[in-house]
């Protein structure tokens, strides 16, 4: 008997990313800038975004006649793809970690370009979650405008967890002025760098504190940032886990459930 192929899809704000899978294994990963992706890929049916998948050469015509295709992520609701399986960003997050880690008892701190997400996981389901989609202050796209304004690299940002200055404001915009007026006192770039990776910590502590395990497991683009990572650590009480592919793990979750 042929094991079956699987695609997952995760529509992200900032990122538009794939999985396709063969039973548990990943055969391949891919991932393209949304807007891009949907100005080269997409057009409009009715009143539905329908995507040209094959034109993309994400996938080949073989592997998409015969996979399985699960999506999800904010654009899932206005793709038409036909025979797509649709489901929730939690339920693909969750599935994802499980995925990649192995357990089955955890706590999820998923971090995305315009959301966060933490969800508690018992015996390989999720009991309870909480999202904060209200304001982009603990995403991904906060560290791109702090970045910004501090005139580094992503990667310079987070390499920055010694030491760092105090950043109060819980609002992104108000961020910013704070972050300038700290600018203008002169403190060293290492130490406002850490403090907007510290800021990031405090504003999802309490949506962690809901949720107690004894593993945290941390998925999403923000994964990525070393700084944040050590200092959610050093405070959370919790063994922290990043799983292989922490920004594609929409995706890996997508297609193991479809």
């Amino acid at each position: 008997m042929t094991e079956t192929l699987k695609i997952g899809i995760d529509l992200g704000s900032r990122k538009a990313k794939f999985a396709l899978m063969r039973e548990r294994d990943i055969l391949r990963l891919a991932d393209l800038d949304t807007i891009a992706f949907y100005k080269k890929y997409g057009s409009m049916v009715g009143d539905e975004l329908s995507l040209d998948l094959a034109g993309s050469g994400i996938f080949t015509p073989e592997e998409l006649a015969q996979a399985a295709i699960t999506v999800t992520g904010y654009g899932r609701n206005s793709i038409n793809l036909h025979g797509a399986r649709v489901i929730s960003e939690i339920k693909a997050h969750v599935a994802g970690a499980r995925t990649q880690t192995g357990l089955a008892d955890f706590t999820l701190l998923d971090m995305g370009g315009q959301d966060t997400k933490v969800a508690q996981v018992v015996a390989g389901r999720m009991v309870d979650f909480v999202m904060n989609d209200k304001c982009a202050a603990s995403s991904g796209r906060y560290l791109e405008n702090m970045a910004a304004v501090l005139e580094v690299s992503l990667d310079e940002l987070s390499s920055h967890a010694e030491d760092p200055i105090a950043l109060d404001a819980t609002c992104g915009i108000f961020g910013e002025s704070e972050l300038i007026g700290q600018i203008l006192r002169g403190y060293p770039l290492s130490r406002l760098c850490a403090g907007v990776n510290l800021t990031l910590v405090k504003r999802v502590m309490p949506m962690l504190k809901r949720f107690p395990s004894k593993k945290l497991v941390i998925t999403g683009g923000v994964a990525l940032n070393r700084a944040m990572v050590t200092l959610l650590s050093a405070d959370c009480g919790m063994d922290v886990v990043i799983p292989a592919h922490p920004q594609h793990n929409g995706a890996i979750g997508c297609a193991s459930l479809s």
